[in-house]
């Protein structure tokens, strides 16, 4: 099976914002990007009703996809760019895309006045049951957010990437998730900042007064398990620098203000085989709409 980049393209600015981020991925990466246009059929009353205009619903769902290929090839030189057209719901299409790719990347407009995205039903919905990683990009996303400022504080792409951020579970931590985090760092060059949240005894928060010596000791054991999970990842890939967070509070904050330098967060997300369906965690959940850098999930048991 051929490796791609794949990116969901619906002509939304968003989904330009992540055919951009694509792109570059698949540069560093050295795989082809495949741009995918979902046509959901209109129903039979609407489709044999006059539209305004002289194309067709059909005929804009093609030119979507040329055309951005077409800028994709001018502006990104040496990337294979392909493109796909597919016909059915766009979540469970777009699911079956993510399995035949390295990782799917999907647009998510940005929370005016406010930092963040603001993910529609679609993408949840495919960020809930794809099982391979799944990229969520914001609208107006450029090459140099992801880098340091230059010399003069300006942005720049021609700087090194800021920090990758993994937020990490010490308490069922998962390789596959450990594994995309330490290579997106590798790829960039750049080093990665591990987030962990913890929470102390109960009795803190009731304002009762605690050992000083019990909390020390508890934070200590809290910053070992995170330094033992990361031991034999550091020695697997030694060019990447490791910086270690581990802080009492809430992991969904932690990570989010963590996030705020980064040029990509990485996040997991348990599948879950059950008549319930698919979940996403309150922490990923967090990630996904109060980031304002690339956000990507990882699918693992």
């Amino acid at each position: 099976m051929p490796r791609t980049v794949t990116v969901g393209l619906d002509g939304s600015p968003e989904s330009r914002a992540a055919a951009e981020w694509a792109a570059r991925e698949a540069k560093l990466l050295g795989v082809p990007v495949k741009l995918v246009h979902v046509w959901e059929p209109v129903p039979e009353p609407m489709a044999q009703a006059p539209l305004p205009g002289a194309e067709t619903h059909r005929h804009w769902a093609e030119k979507v996809p040329r055309e951005a290929a077409e800028g994709l090839r001018l502006r990104h030189s040496g990337v294979e760019v392909i493109t796909e057209q597919l016909t059915g719901p766009p979540a469970e299409s777009l699911v079956k895309a993510a399995q035949e790719a390295d990782l799917l990347v999907l647009g998510s407009r940005a929370l005016g006045g406010v930092g963040g995205f603001m993910v529609g039903s679609v993408g949840l919905s495919v960020v809930a049951h794809a099982e391979r990683p799944v990229v969520l990009v914001r609208a107006g996303e450029q090459a140099a957010d992801e880098h340091e400022m230059d010399p003069a504080g300006v942005p720049s792409a021609a700087t090194g990437f800021r920090p990758v951020v993994l937020g990490l579970d010490t308490a069922a931590p998962d390789e596959e998730l450990i594994r995309f985090a330490f290579e997106a760092a590798l790829r960039r060059g750049t080093s990665l900042r591990v987030v962990h949240g913890w929470y102390p005894p109960p009795y803190y928060g009731y304002g009762v007064p605690a050992d000083a010596g019990l909390y020390g000791s508890l934070a200590a054991t809290e910053a070992t398990a995170l330094t033992d999970v990361l031991r034999p990842w550091r020695q697997k890939y030694p060019d990447v620098g490791v910086a270690e967070v581990s802080r009492p509070g809430s992991a969904a904050h932690l990570l989010v203000t963590a996030a705020k330098d980064a040029s990509l967060v990485a996040v997991g997300r348990r599948v879950r085989r059950s008549p319930f369906g698919a979940h996403i965690g309150h922490v990923t959940h967090a990630a996904l709409h109060h980031s304002t850098v690339p956000v990507a999930v990882v699918a693992h048991d």
